[in-house]
């Protein structure tokens, strides 16, 4: 296609099939692809390099949504997730991490003008949550809590079969929910929240602070130290890496505690290359839970699973943003 400016308004020759278009934007890909009203089966897919630190970032994501347009059929809706803060009322991306070129930047709003098509925006994590409830571990729920535990911690939250957005658009940031006052510095740089305790990042941090300070560990200075590599030393038996996924357990289990006795939910969904660990995270986390709710009914029939959508979650959520605002 030629011109950034020119909408694709030629390519919507009829109205016999509704499809709509999930795009997610990841720190490592932009991802995009297309899909009929009633499948999770897309009918095209593809993904570019997100080269957040260069510019023409808006033009690389024209090109991928371009790439997987259906020809000849009408699109109802463009989904769009992304890192937060932003704003979903508006579509704006507010203060995008490692992106300044997308601060304070229209994306919904020049998406739905480039493509002649509504476009909606919405923070990633909580639209992971959305996928989950929608199509993944969720279905059949009606108040849900879901919490991505990788790099950082992010959430998502459904009340009363609704995704929680808030007054601003900033609802269920639950990654920087403050564990420890004046504790470990997140990397938002303000002090004692969730993601700087049990997330990858988080772990790894505390781990090779502790070998710096002469605490022994199979695992040396040199080798290459992950959150995974932690978590293979530590079901090998090493006590260090055992200790440090001991506390990112018990930090996580003090801010479920908080999550439950906020948002009441039926089921916590659990996203993340960190919560594969199994027992190493979660028999911590259960155990800090259980000496953190201060009334035992908030634990009765509730839910604890792991996500069941994986690494698609970001563009199912996409895809059930642009059918929710559709009324489908």
């Amino acid at each position: 296609m030629d011109g950034a400016e020119k909408p694709l308004n030629s390519l919507r020759y009829n109205n016999e099939m509704s499809l709509f278009v999930a795009v997610d934007i990841g720190g490592t890909h932009m991802r995009a692809a297309s899909y009929t009203s009633d499948s999770l089966e897309p009918l095209k897919h593809n993904k570019v390099e997100t080269l957040a630190s260069e510019a023409g970032g808006f033009e690389r994501l024209l090109g991928v949504i371009e790439s997987i347009w259906p020809s000849g059929e009408s699109v109802e809706a463009i989904g769009l997730g992304s890192p937060g803060p932003l704003d979903p009322h508006t579509g704006y991306l507010l203060a995008p991490p490692n992106n300044p070129e997308w601060h304070n930047f229209p994306l919904a709003p020049k998406i739905s003008e480039h493509f002649g098509v509504k476009a909606y925006l919405d923070n990633d994590a909580n639209l992971a949550g959305l996928a989950e409830y929608r199509y993944g571990a969720g279905q059949g729920h009606h108040h849900v809590l879901y919490l991505t535990i990788s790099t950082g911690v992010g959430g998502g939250v459904i009340i009363d079969d609704r995704l929680l957005q808030g007054y601003h658009g900033l609802a269920a940031e639950l990654g920087h929910s403050i564990v420890e006052p004046h504790g470990e510095i997140c990397s938002c740089g303000f002090a004692g929240h969730l993601e700087a305790y049990s997330s990858g990042t988080a772990i790894v941090k505390r781990f090779c602070s502790e070998l710096e300070a002469g605490s022994r560990s199979s695992l040396k200075r040199g080798d290459e130290i992950t959150a995974q590599s932690i978590a293979e030393a530590a079901m090998a038996g090493d006590p260090l890496a055992n200790q440090v996924y001991q506390r990112a357990g018990e930090y996580l289990g003090i801010a479920v505690a908080s999550f439950l006795h906020t948002f009441d939910p039926s089921i916590v969904i659990f996203g993340g290359g960190v919560s594969q660990v199994g027992d190493l995270l979660f028999k911590p986390f259960h155990a800090s839970l259980q000496n953190r709710v201060f009334y035992p009914r908030y634990l009765e029939g509730v839910t604890f699973t792991n996500a069941a959508l994986g690494d698609n979650a970001g563009l199912l959520g996409a895809l059930a943003l642009a059918r929710m605002m559709s009324g489908k």
